[in-house]
C-alpha cells in the first residue's frame, strides 16, 4: 500500500460529498429533473396568483442550490487541476532532455509566465517557418 492510495475511506467527507455531488449533477437526469422543478413553478404561478411568495420560492432555492454548487465545483476543478499538474510533472521528469525547471510553472506570477510563453511562440514560429520551407521545396521538387 503507497502513501497516496485512494481508498474512499482515506478522502474527506467533504471530497467524498463533493465527487459524489458533481458526478450527479454532471448527469443529464440532473438537468431535467432541475428543468421539471422550474415547469412546475412556472405552471403552478396561477394556483399562487403570481404573489411575491411564489417568485421568493424560485428565487431562493436557485440562489441556494448556485451558491453550494460553486464549492462544490471549485473543491472538483481544484483537485483535476492538481491531478493534471502532477501528471504533466511525471512526465517531465521522466522525459530525456525536459526542461526540469517548467515543472511549477503554476506557481510562477503572470509576467513570468508571459515570457516563458512567448519564448515558446517564437518556437512554434521557427518551427512552423521551417515546416513551410520544407514544403515548398517538395512542392518545386514536384513531390
Amino acid at each position: 500500500m503507497t502513501a497516496y492510495d485512494n481508498a474512499p475511506s482515506k478522502r474527506s467527507f467533504f471530497t467524498r460529498l463533493s465527487q459524489a455531488t458533481a458526478r450527479w449533477a454532471g448527469k443529464p437526469q440532473t438537468f431535467f429533473v432541475a428543468l421539471l422543478i422550474i415547469v412546475i413553478w412556472a405552471v403552478s404561478g396561477p394556483f399562487f396568483g403570481f404573489n411575491d411568495t411564489w417568485q421568493l420560492v424560485i428565487n431562493t432555492s436557485t440562489t441556494i442550490v448556485t451558491f453550494l454548487m460553486v464549492f462544490i465545483i471549485q473543491n472538483s476543478q481544484n483537485r483535476d487541476t492538481a491531478a493534471m499538474q502532477i501528471k504533466l510533472d511525471e512526465l517531465i521528469v521522466r522525459l530525456e532532455g525536459a526542461r526540469e525547471e517548467l515543472l511549477d510553472l503554476e506557481e510562477l506570477d503572470e509576467e513570468k509566465l508571459e515570457l516563458i510563453r512567448n519564448e515558446f511562440e517564437k518556437r512554434a514560429t521557427k518551427a512552423r517557418e521551417m515546416l513551410n520551407k520544407s514544403l515548398d521545396e517538395n512542392a518545386e521538387r514536384g513531390g
